[in-house]
């Protein structure tokens, strides 16, 4: 079962062709099944043939003329007046057509995976969602701004924090397709606050150092970015480090206790 994506429940494949024939190099077809939508894009298939056959059988022993909608699922049967006698399904395009639900496809002129141009895919895909229904996601329900500069410019920084967030979607996705299990905290949102609980406060002595060990749950999140345990040890340990050092160089700054500042 190495097809399987198990993330998105389907299946893919990846093979190389020209997308036109005058193409000058090979593109990357990703071709994808899903179960769940084949089964979806058949009933609406055949709900779609019922009616065009209904509408049809309401019309019989009537000068009517169809259009290509009926003529691609439907042999039509004329008289030599014109009268419409009735209609067979074409049994060949049909079955074609069955045949084809639940596949999809996806074109790069890049070489990946196929998992992760599905991933790229759908990160884009929610990305675009998000950009346009950025009133709850980005705050932008109200702009609050006073000319059109500063209007360009918040909505260049929302495009830009939409592009991380996007990075950060594609990178907890591939760790979930790596552990083959769907987590509650491997969404955006849930990562960003579970991150967000790894903090420094002020011990004895003064300086600043973790407030608690890196969690099991933190570090899966982590590795999703390529960090473990030790790089969050080693940022705490130069910030603890650039603290004690500016607050020494403040010390010296002031002036002792009972000293007249000169004017």
């Amino acid at each position: 079962m190495d097809a399987a994506i198990r993330a998105y429940k389907v299946y893919g494949t990846t093979v190389m062709a020209r997308l036109y024939e005058d193409d000058t190099k090979d593109r990357y077809f990703h071709i994808y099944y899903n179960p769940s939508k084949q089964a979806g894009e058949r009933e609406l298939l055949e709900q779609r043939i019922e009616k065009l056959r209904q509408f049809m059988d309401k019309r019989v022993g009537k000068e009517e003329k169809f259009g290509k909608a009926y003529q691609d699922y439907f042999h039509l049967h004329y008289s030599r007046k014109g009268v419409f006698l009735g209609a067979d399904e074409r049994a060949d395009v049909i079955e074609e057509q069955l045949r084809l639900c639940g596949y999809f496809c996806i074109i790069t002129s890049e070489k990946m995976a196929a998992s992760q141009a599905l991933i790229q895919y759908k990160g884009r895909d929610i990305s675009e969602k998000l950009f346009r229904s950025d009133k709850t996601f980005i705050g932008s329900r109200s702009e609050r701004i006073q000319s059109s500069r500063s209007m360009s410019s918040k909505i260049f920084i929302e495009f830009v924090a939409l592009i991380v967030r996007n990075r950060i979607y594609n990178l907890l996705k591939e760790q979930m397709i790596r552990m083959e299990s769907k987590q509650k905290y491997m969404t955006v949102p849930a990562a960003i606050r579970e991150l967000e609980k790894i903090e420094m406060v002020r011990r004895n002595g003064g300086r600043y150092k973790l407030d608690h060990a890196v969690t099991k749950t933190q570090k899966v999140i982590l590795s999703s970015f390529g960090l473990d345990e030790t790089n969050i040890s080693s940022s705490a340990e130069e910030i603890s480090k650039l603290l004690a050092s500016s607050q020494s160089l403040m010390n010296r700054e002031e002036p002792d206790d009972g000293e007249e500042e000169i004017n």
